[in-house]
């Protein structure tokens, strides 16, 4: 013990914030919202839960303004949600909480999220490496097109190439582009393709859309199909703003299926062979820069969050906020021993039989109670009066209130909110929240 230095809880805490602050840094997360508190200062205070674990969360005047959920309402204790925040340490609780950046709701945010894991995954294990690429043919003479056969992808691609070379074979691989199982037509067309050898480069995509919409073109299965093939591929999906996974596994890519069918039907020159090879060197140097300017300015300000006043500032009205809950609390308990002390002194006064004495008391007791009276009447005032205000705020973004005037809450067999028709199939049960109660009811059909 002599030759240890002992620490105070302060050091401590201290210590392990810098620890987690410092190793941690930012992390994204997925998670149901509960305990939600929108404090005076206009500081969130919340927790996010999952199945097994919950964690307190903190988020800011600074980043909640900037926060925009389906419906514009304010976050709502069970709304799943996906947020970007530090992990970091309340020092005079010594609790373990996420400071807020950012938050969305989860849909098209795990949306991104799976794309990027998956685009990690994928290129740890080499499939986007230039090495594997394969050249496209010069003197293109058939063309193959994996595509819905009634899209405008298709279309756009037959009227580029008759209008630029109507020499050129065209062979029409047809699949759904989108939906459930537009991955699994996807991939048996191209394997097609691969068997009967018939075509020289094959043409996959389609046209613009959501990220959701264009999913199945980040589909692992569609990825590999791609990476396997023996014939060249030509990724066309979308825009030019649109990037898929499909277009980084693929021999090349094409912004939109117009500009692909341009590409197979002209002579590739040398010129434009190496001014591909240096595009593509010029792309993958840019986005190493950027990757390591990105790393340098989220240490730049990781550092600036510890010493910039603005970090300090709410951390004291995070503190002030909380002394502001404890000092309701000791209102409302000195309010109940109030309450009580009538009581005890006519306990009391059953002790002293004199009638002078009695009497002495019994005025005593009534000016005790007139003031106690008074005080309780001034004191119930204020507190009802603050209640009906908290209640009109309630009602404000209650989802009572939503229900009161026709709509209803529809909720699965696991009690998920339904929001869209994936989330249920045929048979299941569902219960609707109406004004009045709940109507259950089962899934016949769905369109």
């Amino acid at each position: 013990m002599a030759t240890q230095h002992i620490l105070q809880v302060s050091e401590l805490t201290r210590k392990v914030k810098f620890m987690l602050e410092s190793e941690l840094n930012t992390v994204w997360l997925s998670g149901e919202i509960s305990n939600f508190i929108a404090a005076s200062s206009g500081h969130w205070y919340l927790s996010l839960k999952d199945s097994k674990s919950q964690v307190r969360c903190a988020m800011f005047k600074g980043n909640n303004r900037r926060v925009k959920l389906a419906g514009g309402s304010a976050p709502r204790n069970g709304q799943q949600v996906l947020v970007r925040a530090k992990v970091s340490l309340y020092e005079p609780r010594g609790d373990f909480q996420l400071i807020i950046e950012m938050m969305e709701d989860a849909g098209e945010g795990l949306l991104r999220q799976q794309f990027e894991q998956l685009k990690s995954k994928l290129n740890a294990q080499g499939l986007f490496a230039q090495q594997f690429k394969q050249a496209i043919p010069r003197n293109i003479t058939t063309v193959g097109i994996v595509t819905s056969p009634t899209g405008a992808a298709v279309k756009d691609i037959i009227s580029v190439l008759q209008r630029r070379n109507p020499a050129i074979t065209i062979v029409i691989y047809p699949a759904l582009v989108q939906g459930e199982h537009a991955k699994h037509d996807i991939v048996h067309a191209i394997d097609i393709a691969n068997q009967r050898e018939e075509c020289q480069v094959l043409i996959v995509g389609r046209g613009g859309g959501s990220l959701e919409d264009l999913w199945s073109f980040n589909e692992e299965d569609v990825v590999n199909a791609i990476f396997h093939s023996r014939i060249p591929i030509i990724s066309a999906v979308g825009h030019e703003i649109d990037t898929t996974l499909s277009d980084l596994v693929a021999d090349l890519r094409a912004p939109t299926p117009s500009a692909a069918a341009e590409l197979v039907s002209q002579d590739n020159s040398e010129l434009q062979s190496r001014l591909q090879e240096w595009s593509t060197r010029v792309q993958q140097l840019f986005i190493q820069k950027v990757k390591q300017d990105n790393s340098s300015l989220q240490n730049l300000n990781h550092r600036l969050t510890q010493v910039h006043p603005e970090r300090k500032l709410q951390q004291h009205q995070q503190k002030s906020d909380e002394l502001n809950i404890r000092l309701d609390s000791a209102i409302k308990r000195e309010l109940a021993r109030f309450r009580q002390k009538p009581e005890k002194l006519a306990r009391d006064l059953q002790h002293f039989e004199p009638t002078k004495v009695i009497t002495q008391h019994q005025s005593t007791l009534r000016h005790l109670d007139e003031r106690l009276q008074r005080a309780l009447q001034v004191n119930l005032n204020n507190k009802t009066e603050h209640f009906v205000n908290v209640i009109e705020q309630l009602n404000i973004v209650s989802p009572l209130a939503t229900i009161a005037r026709g709509y209803s809450v529809s909720r699965n067999s696991r009690q998920q909110i339904i929001r869209t028709k994936d989330q249920v199939a045929l048979g299941d049960k569902i219960s609707i929240e109406v004004s009045d109660g709940r109507i259950f009811s089962q899934v016949t059909d769905k369109v």
